[in-house]
């Protein structure tokens, strides 16, 4: 904790060592701020009451105010890779992907104003390493229907299909009056993006290469027997097989 003067009021820093422990805690009081109050709430003045630091100090750890909710931003994708890792995998891929769009949107429900810091503004956050991390859990879930053959377009387009839809339902729920938010609503969006995502039967039974070309793709990665040119030449072919089915 920062020491305090006679009068009460914060004093300075201490020396290096202690940075990362201020700036973290200036995260901590900003997102605290944030969950309470709302965005109006997180001023320079009231972050740094709550975090127990003078106010110049939040601009030695952070460029302007800007750069304090992009931290913030990626506090929230941290505790968001929290919740993801410990989710069960349900062994259905196709419930699965189901699972991970309800606690994507059960997490945005639950943290209103942390979500619209997150997700509000394009790629703020973004370049997080949590964020990063999150972004794989969700291409593996995509990787996991390419292998059973229940993945209907390639895996990038599948990957924005699922993000924007999850953020979409979350940012449209949070804009309606309370009287009008429908569970029905959420429900539904989930239900297109899963219809829009997978086939009904696994796409590797049905005529034409591309289901059969997507599940190959999915477990290129894991073989050993080609070289990486090899690898990269067939993952350019299969790519053409998938999109022209």
């Amino acid at each position: 904790m920062a020491r305090r003067t006679k009068a009460g009021t914060p004093a300075p820093e201490g020396p290096a060592g202690g940075r990362e422990l201020t700036r973290q805690r200036v995260i901590e009081a900003a997102a605290d701020l944030l969950a309470r109050e709302g965005r109006e709430a997180v001023t320079t003045r009231a972050v740094a009451a709550a975090a127990g630091v003078q106010p110049p100090a939040i601009y030695r750890h952070f460029d302007d105010m800007d750069g304090l909710l992009d931290a913030v931003a990626e506090h929230g994708y941290a505790r968001f890779l929290e919740a993801k890792r410990a989710f069960p995998t349900p062994e259905d891929p196709v419930e699965d992907l189901r699972a991970g769009w309800d606690l994507a949107v059960e997490f945005g429900l639950a943290n209103p104003a942390l979500y619209a810091v997150m997700y509000g503004e394009p790629r703020r956050g973004t370049s997080s390493a949590a964020f990063r991390t999150g972004m794989e859990i969700l291409h593996g879930r995509i990787r996991r229907l390419a292998a059973a053959g229940r993945l209907r377009v390639d895996e990038r387009l599948a990957a924005a299909l699922i993000h924007a839809t999850a953020r979409g339902a979350v940012l449209t729920w949070l804009s309606l009056p309370e009287e009008r938010r429908d569970p029905a609503l959420l429900s539904a969006m989930r239900e297109s993006m899963v219809t829009a995502v997978t086939t009904e039967r696994p796409a590797v039974r049905e005529p034409g290469p591309a289901g059969a070309a997507r599940a190959l793709r999915a477990a290129l990665p894991q073989q050993t027997v080609l070289s990486e040119a090899e690898q990269r030449l067939l993952g350019e072919w299969l790519d053409r097989l998938a999109a022209g089915g």
